[in-house]
């Protein structure tokens, strides 16, 4: 059984409106170009594929995708958009839920192999990732480095949006290395504001290459962006690319 937390029907149903500047053309068209391009002429396998803000476009753009989802209520959503037939979603977790066929790509976005909450289930999923893969496919993740220097001593929270209708911040346990996300969101014009919050377990760029080693996968690229952007020691996330062999 997965530790991923899973997502009500309250929660999906407001899902779009809440990440509407991640469904942005500026956002969503060089992550679709960058993994269209490694999918080639092959099919495409979203893990944890939510409400489709990548696979629904990706699909469009002409490239076959299967997405894994744990919440029925994500993929409800998702099926307003796409009907079965253009783009299949099998519920099931993404460390273990196997889909037949092969895959030229796998990828999963938006810092959610930290929904698993265990280093085992990491590990899981990059196997599983590898069980998909054709020889010479890639993995993909994007994933926030965690923003453990922006601590002061003593400290365990690093707030990450502060506005007028959303206040954010993360809390640290450095021993167990979890984060537990907190959001507090103004509801309406009115003075209310909703609070919501989900654990997340953290995993720097070297664990998951390590990760990546004990699936049998190598290691291709690592970049700062969709756009291909240096990774650098200052970089707020990575987007890193792991071939199986051929």
């Amino acid at each position: 059984m997965t530790s991923s937390e899973l997502w009500s029907r309250a929660t999906a149903e407001r899902y779009d409106a809440g990440e509407a500047e991640t469904f942005s053309a500026a956002v969503l068209g060089p992550t679709v170009a960058f993994l269209a391009e490694l999918a080639g002429r092959g099919r495409a396998l979203e893990f944890a594929i939510g409400t489709g803000r990548v696979g629904v476009p990706l699909r469009r753009h002409g490239v076959p995708v299967v997405g894994i989802e744990l919440s029925e209520h994500m993929a409800a959503v998702l099926r307003r958009k796409l009907d079965e037939d253009t783009l299949p979603v099998v519920i099931g977790d993404m460390a273990t839920t196997v889909v037949p066929g092969g895959f030229t790509l796998v990828y999963l976005v938006y810092n959610t192999i930290t929904n698993l909450l265990t280093q085992d289930e990491q590990v899981e999923c990059f196997r599983n990732a590898a069980r998909h893969l054709e020889p010479g496919g890639r993995f993909v993740v994007e994933l926030a480095v965690p923003p453990l220097r922006f601590l002061p001593p003593g400290q365990v929270a690093v707030p990450f949006d502060v506005s007028e209708r959303h206040l954010g911040f993360d809390t640290f346990d450095l021993v167990e290395q979890m984060l537990v996300s907190h959001h507090f969101t103004r509801d309406g014009d009115g003075g209310r504001y909703r609070r919501d919050q989900s654990r997340h377990r953290y995993a720097w760029p070297a664990e998951l290459d390590l990760m990546a080693r004990i699936a049998g996968l190598e290691r291709e690229r690592r970049v700062g962006d969709w756009d291909g952007a240096p990774f650098t020691q200052d970089s707020a996330k990575h987007i890193s690319v792991w071939r199986k062999p051929g």
